[in-house]
């Protein structure tokens, strides 16, 4: 029976993941920065975590430590969204957003590393965005923290290749999560974007309303999981896979509907 560690397990695409390997047998933790105000209705144990602290982050580490004696899956999931401008959003709103998404997800991976680099063995998965692989309007410091995590992981993979610890990182499109309600708009606003800010983030509620619930992406973890091999990214959804060969192939085109899209929306 596996042993797996996914942090915030208590709504979207952590619960799901969460609850599908719980189904098929592993051994699921998961983490919440309340988990009495979830562990009733919940078939799995949640361990507390803020994940923007190192303490908490140690903490966590040790109180699973205590109740199992390996660590076969890591299953970076927790973060939030701060939208805004980026000469709108402060610097303090852009630490946090980095601190949640990187940072958080950094020092929890680095706490883990050692006792799977003891085992020989092991597999960290994170969690990305197609927002980690292209440029996403109004929320440049989510995107950052998205890329900051493709970089770090696709280069982690090459040092802990040695101790048979696979990483890899899964890219979803639009799923029905909680990422909206998540959403921390930038304090401060500047008139001059207002319209576009405006219409940018209300195709972004619409595209999150719209999109079908995330059992593709714990189907796709379960892959990655059960893979001999596995690769260091997928793709889930139609938008992760289209968007940044869009991007990639043609930047003025996707660039000029973008443009249009959100002065007209």
């Amino acid at each position: 029976m596996l042993s797996v560690l996914v942090t915030g397990a208590t709504s979207g695409i952590g619960l799901t993941i969460a609850t599908k390997l719980h189904e098929r047998g592993f051994k699921v933790f998961g983490t919440s920065r309340f988990p009495e105000k979830y562990q009733q209705k919940l078939p799995f144990p949640l361990l507390p975590l803020d994940i923007t602290s190192e303490e908490s982050v140690n903490r966590c580490v040790a109180a699973f430590s205590a109740r199992s004696p390996v660590i076969d899956v890591l299953i970076n999931n927790a973060g939030m969204l701060v939208s805004g401008s980026a000469e709108g959003t402060s610097l303090d709103e852009a630490r946090q957003q980095l601190d949640a998404n990187f940072w958080g997800t950094v020092m929890l991976t680095r706490a883990i590393l050692p006792r799977m680099r003891q085992q020989r063995k092991g597999r960290i998965i994170t969690i990305g965005s197609v927002a980690g692989l292209i440029g996403v309007p109004f929320q440049s410091y989510y995107a950052a923290s998205k890329h900051a995590i493709e970089g770090f992981f696709k280069s982690l993979r090459f040092e802990v290749a040695p101790f048979n610890i696979d990483v890899s990182v899964i890219e979803p499109g639009f799923f029905k999560t909680n990422l909206e309600q998540t959403n921390e708009p930038a304090r401060s606003t500047i008139p001059d974007y207002e319209v576009s800010q405006k219409n940018a983030l209300r195709i972004f509620a619409k595209s999150i309303q719209k999109a079908p619930t995330p059992e593709p992406v714990a189907e796709v973890t379960l892959k990655v999981i059960q893979a001999s091999r596995p690769r260091f990214s997928y793709h889930v959804g139609s938008e992760a896979k289209l968007l940044p060969l869009l991007q990639f192939m043609s930047y003025r085109f996707f660039e000029w509907g973008a443009r249009r899209k959100f002065k007209s929306a």
